[in-house]
């Protein structure tokens, strides 16, 4: 680890209090343990700040070893507990530990919080990104130093692979917690580390390099683009409308790009609801030849085109939608749709199934003429308007209850009402769990 030691020497600031996120696996204890190698020579403070997920009997075991490992070397230990958990468990938890990071920055006025995200992590997150489908940007991982309204996120083992990290952890007896879920195949992450990565590897050992230097690739087109696009929206888009007889002049990237600049623009911190598909089926209504048409986007939005104009405007009329699901949907009425990464619900309100078996990517949509679903556990054909009338769904609430369907429009779920074919036992193989939950049950 001579080179991440040169590298800390070289960027962490001198006479400053620096955060360091430690969950107490091997990658973040190694961390730690380099920063206390150049504690004194750049005459920091350091604060570790450990978060207890609490979702694991081991974990409040963990959290005593790293306070112990933090008092004997004279360093900071600031910890949080999660005690509850409301929507995405995974999303829930990262909010509230960068809510907990942030505090601490305020608290210790620090310029930087440092994470231990390492090569191997890197890989992953572009696989998933790409298997997902994303922006060009979101295609990358992440980078060495993200830079914040008020410090800079700082992850100096990205160059280093998750066997380096456990051998230098091993060779120097620093003591590490293991995570027996990271062994588990219900999480994409966890398959593509255990059976994709090492293939990787086989091909070229150092193939988290590669992966490096793609992110950075994106990250250069990416401030490239957005400089270009800069220059070119205030001549297309003007008002929060879009001027259709200019935008049609460009290259078909740059209109693409303008797109996704437009839906940055307008759904902020909701961006990750909208995808390549949502991209694509605007760049399509505005090149048709229809004078006027609407298309529905996630977050109760549409998008409208009007001859020579077009717009993103609330869906003022709730009584119909498609929506693709990426992971959470907000429907028009504040019901929750969302992909969720484990349960111990059988009812209704939560399916289970093998993407193999469906064709991505999954659709909420309202109830149209005819809809019929396979029951469950039978080959029995049930027209949805039937089960209506059976479950005694009232008339009001019949046309905007949501029915989740793949991109061949087969019926996958009729949520809190009825599983199909498509739902899968506990012990079947699945890799998609959704949830639905009513308005007022969060």
């Amino acid at each position: 680890m001579i080179d991440i030691l040169k590298k800390l020497k070289k960027t962490l600031p001198n006479n400053q209090t620096i955060i360091a996120a430690i969950s107490g696996g091997p990658d973040s204890i190694v961390l730690l343990n380099l920063l206390l190698q150049v504690k004194k020579e750049k005459n920091l403070k350091i604060v570790c700040a450990h978060v207890n997920h609490k979702l694991r009997k081991e974990s409040a075991n963990e959290a005593q070893m790293i306070k112990n490992y933090c008092q004997k070397n004279n360093v900071i230990f600031e910890y949080m507990e999660i005690n509850e958990y409301k929507g995405n468990t995974e999303n829930y938890a990262r909010k509230k530990r960068y809510e907990f990071f942030e505090k601490l920055i305020k608290k210790y006025s620090s310029p930087l919080l440092l994470t231990a995200h390492h090569g191997d992590d890197l890989v992953e997150t572009i696989i998933m990104r790409l298997i997902r489908g994303s922006s060009l940007k979101g295609y990358g991982g992440f980078s060495e130093i993200t830079d914040k309204k008020d410090y800079k996120i700082y992850r100096p083992l990205i160059t280093k692979t998750k066997s380096e990290l456990l051998t230098y952890a091993e060779k120097h007896r620093l003591p590490y917690a293991n995570d027996k879920t990271n062994n588990s195949d219900k999480y994409t992450r966890n398959r593509i580390r255990k059976y994709i990565l090492p293939k990787l590897k086989e091909e070229n050992k150092n193939v988290h390099l590669k992966f490096l230097e793609f992110n950075q690739t994106i990250a250069e087109n990416e401030t490239y683009f957005q400089n270009l696009i800069n220059k070119i929206i205030p001549k297309i888009y003007h008002n929060n409308k879009l001027n259709i007889k200019e935008f049609l002049k460009e290259d078909p990237l740059i209109r693409k790009k303008i797109i996704q600049y437009i839906l940055s623009d307008i759904y902020q911190n909701k961006i990750n609801q909208i995808n390549d598909k949502h991209v694509n089926n605007i760049l399509s209504t505005v090149k048709s030849k229809k004078s006027n048409s609407k298309i529905n986007l996630p977050n109760n939005k549409i998008f409208v085109k009007s001859y020579n104009s077009a717009w993103i405007e609330e869906n003022k009329n709730i009584s119909e939608y498609d929506f693709i699901l990426n992971k959470k949907i907000e429907l028009p009425n504040n019901d929750i749709v969302e992909i969720i990464q484990s349960t111990s619900d059988n009812s209704n309100y939560v399916t289970k199934i093998n993407s193999k078996d469906i064709k991505l990517p999954l659709h909420i949509r309202t109830k149209t003429p005819g809809d019929k679903l396979i029951l469950k556990g039978s080959n029995n054909t049930k027209k949805i308007k039937d089960i209506f009338i059976n479950e005694k769904i009232p008339i009001t609430e019949r046309q905007t209850w949501p029915v989740v369907t793949d991109d061949n429009n087969e019926i996958i779920w009729l949520p809190g009402l009825k599983k199909t074919k498509f739902d899968r036992e506990k012990d079947q193989n699945y890799d998609i769990i959704i949830r639905y939950q009513k308005k007022g049950s969060l």
